[in-house]
C-alpha cells in the first residue's frame, strides 16, 4: 500500500459507474473528483460519504460520516479499508435502442397483422447517486451502457409499443404512414420513462424514436404494397377494380369460340361491349352490395364476418354485442361500457384494460388471463411470470414442491399441500 494514495477515475463516457480497485486506504490518501463526477465512500455494505467535484486528503474534517462506521484517530498515517464508487453524472445522449424481434400490430385501416420495428436512441442523467447505486449498481465492479439497456429492454420496448399501437387506433392511419407521428410518439414516451426510470436515481433527458418500419420481405407487408400499387396505377389510368374486372370478362368472352363467344366480339365490334360492359359492372356492383349487407364487422377486431355469425373466427369475440358494450361476467346482459353496476342482477361492472372485457372484480380477467401486479397494480398479460414494471413474482409456487399452481386453488394438485 502507497504511503500517500491517489483515488481519481478519468471518465469514460460509456461507463456510469466504477469501484477503484484499491479498498485499503489511510488517511493521507488523496481523493480527486472531477466535475460531473461524484465519489460515493461504502463501508460493510453502507454508504459512509458522498464527495462532490474537488481535491481531498482525507481527515476527520472531511470523513464524518465514515468515521462512525471505523472510528480511528486521524492525525498519524491511519489505515482503514472502504469501498470507493465514482459516479458519472454528465448526460449521456447517444444510448441506441431498438426492438429485438418485429412487433406483430394490426394495421387499423387494412385490417390485416403487419410485423413493425422501431429503432432510435434516448439520453439519461444519473440524478441520485445514493439510489442508482443501491437499487442498480449493487456489487458490481461497474456499471456501462450495455448494463442500462440489458436492464430496461423490456420496459421501453412495452411502452413503444403500447404508443405504436395507440397512435394507430386513435388516428385511423395505417402502420405505412406512422413515421408522420414520431414526433409526438417520442415526446409522450421520454415523460413515461423519465417517471419510470426515476425510482432508479436516473432522469431521462430525452427519448427519441428515429424510425418505425416493416420488414419487406414479409409475406403480409408484400401482399399489402402489391395491392396499394394496384390501386394507385388504377387512379393514375382512371378505372376501378370492378370495370377492371369486367374488361378482363368481355374480351376473355370474345376469346371464346362457339356462338357466344361470335356474338360477343360481335357485338364489341359494333359498340355493343360498352352496353354489356356497363351491364357487367352493375351486376358486380349489386353483387358486391349484396355481400356487404350480408356481413357485419367484428366489435373488437373489425374484421367482417357473416351477418348470423355469433363469434367471431379471427380473434373469438362474441359478434352479438355492440361496440360500445360488454357483457355482464355474471348474468351475461349486454350493458354500456359506462355502466358501474349491471341493471339485472348488480353485479360490479370491472373493464379489463387489455381485453375490455368485464373481470366481475377479480384479480385475474376470466377472458384474456391478464392479471393486476399485487406490487404495483401494473396490469400484466397472461404468460407473464414476472411483472415488466416492478420485478414482482406473479405466478403462485406451491411451498412444498415448487410447482406453478393456479389463482384460487387450495390444495396443491401434485403433493396435496394446503396453500
Amino acid at each position: 500500500m502507497a504511503v500517500a494514495e491517489v483515488l481519481k477515475f478519468d471518465s469514460n463516457a460509456n461507463i456510469f459507474a466504477w469501484k477503484h480497485p484499491n479498498t485499503e486506504l489511510n488517511s493521507w490518501t488523496q481523493l480527486i473528483v472531477n466535475e460531473s463526477q461524484e465519489a460515493v465512500f461504502v463501508k460493510n455494505g453502507q454508504i459512509a460519504d458522498v464527495f462532490g467535484p474537488g481535491r481531498y486528503k482525507l481527515s476527520s474534517d472531511n470523513l464524518p460520516l465514515l468515521q462512525k462506521f471505523i472510528n480511528i484517530p486521524f492525525g498519524g498515517k491511519s489505515p482503514f479499508s472502504a469501498e470507493v464508487w465514482f459516479i458519472n453524472k454528465a448526460f449521456s445522449l447517444d444510448i441506441k435502442w431498438g426492438t429485438t424481434s418485429p412487433i406483430q400490430i394490426q394495421d387499423p385501416k387494412y385490417n390485416v397483422f403487419i410485423p413493425v420495428r422501431a429503432f432510435g436512441q434516448f439520453g439519461i442523467q444519473i440524478e441520485d447517486s445514493k439510489r442508482f447505486l443501491i437499487k442498480l449498481v449493487g456489487t458490481m465492479k461497474f456499471f456501462n451502457k450495455e448494463t442500462l439497456t440489458d436492464y430496461f429492454r423490456g420496459l421501453y420496448t412495452t411502452r413503444v409499443k403500447d404508443h405504436i399501437s395507440s397512435c394507430l387506433i386513435k388516428s385511423k392511419i395505417s402502420v405505412l404512414e406512422i413515421n408522420a407521428h414520431l414526433s409526438d410518439i417520442s415526446d409522450v414516451l421520454s415523460k413515461e420513462l423519465d417517471t419510470a426510470l426515476s425510482e432508479f436515481g436516473i432522469s431521462v433527458a430525452s427519448f427519441y424514436v428515429n424510425d418505425i418500419n416493416v420488414p419487406e420481405n414479409d409475406p403480409a407487408v408484400k401482399q399489402l404494397k402489391a395491392a396499394l400499387a394496384k390501386r394507385a396505377e388504377m387512379d393514375i389510368i382512371g378505372y376501378s377494380y370492378q370495370q377492371e374486372r369486367t374488361f378482363d370478362t368481355l374480351e376473355t368472352a370474345a376469346d371464346n369460340h362457339g356462338t357466344a363467344g361470335a356474338v360477343m366480339g360481335a357485338g364489341m365490334g359494333i359498340g355493343m361491349g360498352f352496353g354489356i360492359g356497363d351491364m357487367f359492372s352493375k351486376q358486380t356492383q349489386n353483387m358486391s352490395n349484396n355481400i356487404k349487407e350480408a356481413t357485419k364487422a367484428c366489435p373488437k377486431c373489425h374484421a367482417q364476418v357473416p351477418e348470423n355469425t355469433k363469434f367471431c373466427s379471427q380473434c373469438g369475440a362474441d359478434t352479438t354485442v355492440k361496440a360500445d358494450e360488454i357483457k355482464c361476467s355474471a348474468c351475461g346482459k349486454a350493458v354500456t361500457k359506462t355502466t358501474k353496476f349491471c341493471p339485472d342482477c348488480g353485479n360490479k361492472i370491472d373493464i379489463c384494460s387489455v381485453c375490455g372485457a368485464d373481470k366481475g372484480g377479480n384479480a385475474t380477467c376470466p377472458s384474456c388471463g391478464a392479471k393486476q401486479c399485487a406490487s404495483c397494480g401494473t396490469v400484466v398479460s397472461k404468460g407473464n411470470k414476472f411483472c415488466p414494471n416492478c420485478g414482482n413474482v406473479l405466478v403462485k409456487k406451491c411451498p412444498s414442491c415448487g410447482i406453478d399452481v393456479p389463482d384460487g386453488m387450495k390444495f396443491c394438485s401434485d403433493c396435496g399441500c394446503k396453500l
